[in-house]
């Protein structure tokens, strides 16, 4: 635990690296990257990082469990007084417990354990210990500085100790998670317990919070009965633990007297069989205290075993270092394997997203090959438009004609998007990367015919100021007028062959040079709304796709920081 700065500088950077990573797309293996994220997070930031900067902390003991195993009278019969509810109500336990020595509560107080659980305390009911104050959860960390906390917290006052209910189902409000800390002399110094709640809660809050604590413990103790020693979570829970060499006790509560032998050996050989053979084991008999008769502690005896188990860890400074050292170590030797997974969903991420924002850019670029086809083809000189071109000038205006050509155009552009829309949304479709892509109820193309509308209305009147730009500019007075050069270039731009006709005209009204300048001019200026139309709209399919944040770098950048890791380790 003798641990230099440089290993503790490597961590916090590591920790940014799987902190800035990212997995939102619908990928196999996704939904277990953002676990494994949220677990090392979880693991860094509440117990590794924490337990190397304040290696003399109290050691962190976890009592975990299933539902009705008898965690909370455990922690009470350690402690010696009732500090956490236990009843026959499922689930018992809401918020997470914490008992330590009075002389230790400063060590809880503060942000520098748990971080992500703001600290409460309020009396338990029937008794009139108002115990210490609350602490602010941006309180300093050293344990000296107590007395300076900022004590201004929501429950400061006798009222607001009145009002709140600690064992009030938090799952049925939006309040931040809490961890609610006790003090009992009867608690050894160094040594901290922490009642927390069930993993097989059937209140989600409640299994993430347990699987949380379960990462910030020094000592995880798995609780579990005759009946439910068997079960799938806390197998799961413990075959994970094993995977990170985590220090590990199980106790089997609970057990009726006549089969207390023959359970006992049952899953002593479960222990084994999974390459469990070195966790301790203690085993507690069923006892009228169990079901909370009476005073709702088990007797002294009951818990002997273990509780000498525990000051054993607590007050011989060998196993002390010893069990801090196993845990941290098992936390940081798992790395080797965690973070080239998460390196590697980050880089099966940015993949899935090149190909998907390929998908657009593909369509985008065949829906503007395509308008710009049926553009020199002469389609937008069409129908109306056609029609007001043959009329014009005796039976349309000029206004006529170009609000014609403006209206076909907008249709075409409007075609164009839709199609390249309806090309990636098959793509997206085919790809199981596509799923989500966008946030439900997003819809990247809504509006888009009043934004074609809109641009299309600019270029036209772009189009009016260059032929009267062109006109003013005529050595020789112009017998024509601009709004006649915008129709005759309108056409030329728009009408393909039906178009050829109004070239010739056109030079002959301004001249064959400038005719062709103003030609060059007028291509330039549709190829510039036509980029920034389709060019617009692709980007806007495209932008929830960079929103995503599945940059190159986050691969790159939890190998490096693993291998500076390794090297300073």
């Amino acid at each position: 635990m003798d641990v230099r700065p440089q290993l503790l500088e490597a961590l916090s950077a590591l920790r940014d690296r799987v902190a800035a990573a990212r997995f939102p797309l619908a990928l196999p293996g996704a939904d277990r990257a953002r676990r494994n994220r949220a677990e090392l997070l979880t693991q860094l930031d509440d117990y590794l990082i924490p337990r190397l900067h304040a290696p003399d902390a109290p050691l962190l003991v976890v009592i975990g469990g299933s539902t009705g195993a008898g965690k909370s009278t455990l922690v009470n019969s350690l402690a010696g007084r009732q500090v956490s509810t236990a009843g026959v109500l499922r689930p018992t336990t809401r918020t997470p417990v914490l008992v330590c020595h009075p002389d230790d509560h400063g060590w809880f107080a503060g942000p520098r354990v748990l971080p992500g659980l703001t600290r409460v305390w309020a009396p338990r009911p029937g008794t009139s210990d108002h115990g210490p104050a609350p602490a602010h959860t941006a309180a300093a960390a050293h344990p000296d500085a107590y007395d300076a906390y900022d004590t201004k917290d929501p429950y400061d006052t006798r009222e607001a100790y009145d009002a709140y209910d600690p064992y009030e189902d938090e799952a049925e409000t939006n309040a931040p998670p809490a961890l609610r800390i006790e003090t009992a002399a009867s608690v050894p110094r160094g040594l901290a317990l922490l009642d927390a709640p069930d993993i097989d809660s059937l209140v989600a809050r409640n299994r993430e919070l347990a699987a949380e604590l379960i990462c910030a413990a020094d000592i995880w103790v798995l609780v579990t009965t005759a009946t439910r020693y068997a079960d799938a979570v806390p197998w799961h829970l413990l075959r994970t633990a094993k995977e990170y060499d985590a220090t590990l006790v199980t106790v089997l509560d609970r057990v009726p007297h006549q089969v207390i032998v023959d359970v006992a050996r049952q899953f002593s050989a479960l222990l084994d069989k999974a390459g469990l053979q070195e966790v301790p084991r203690f085993t507690i008999p069923e006892l009228p205290e169990s079901t909370g008769a009476g005073s709702g502690l088990l007797p002294a005896s009951a818990v002997a075993p273990f509780l000498d188990w525990l000051l054993q860890r607590t007050q011989d400074p060998a196993a002390r270092t010893a069990t801090m050292a196993r845990t941290a170590r098992g936390v940081i030797t798992s790395l080797n394997s965690r973070l080239p997974a998460l390196a590697g969903a980050a880089a099966a991420q940015h993949a899935a997203a090149l190909r998907l924002a390929h998908c657009v850019e593909e369509a985008y670029a065949e829906g503007a090959e395509r308008v710009r086809r049926d553009i020199a083809a002469g389609e937008v000189l069409a129908g109306d438009a056609l029609t007001r071109w043959r009329g014009y000038p005796d039976d349309s205006g000029a206004g006529e004609f170009l609000d014609a050509v403006a209206g076909s155009l907008t249709a075409l552009l409007c075609c164009a998007v839709a199609d390249a829309d309806e090309r990636t949304g098959q793509a997206w479709r085919a790809d199981r990367a596509g799923e989500g892509a966008y946030e439900p109820g997003c819809d990247p193309g809504e509006g888009s015919a009043d934004r074609i509308g809109v641009a299309v209305r600019r270029w036209r009147r772009c189009l009016e100021e260059l032929a009267e730009e062109e006109v003013r500019g005529l050595e020789r007075p112009a017998a024509t007028e601009a709004d006649r050069t915008a129709v005759l270039l309108a056409a030329v731009l728009l009408g393909g062959e039906r178009g050829r006709g109004a070239g010739e005209t056109l030079a002959e009204t301004i001249g064959a040079q400038g005719a062709v300048r103003l030609r060059d001019r007028g291509e330039q200026l549709l190829d510039e709304y036509l980029e920034r139309v389709l060019g617009g709209e692709r980007d806007r399919r495209l932008a929830p796709l960079d929103a995503l944040d599945v940059a190159p770098e986050q691969q790159a950048a939890l190998i490096a920081a693993l291998s500076v890791l390794q090297k300073e380790r």
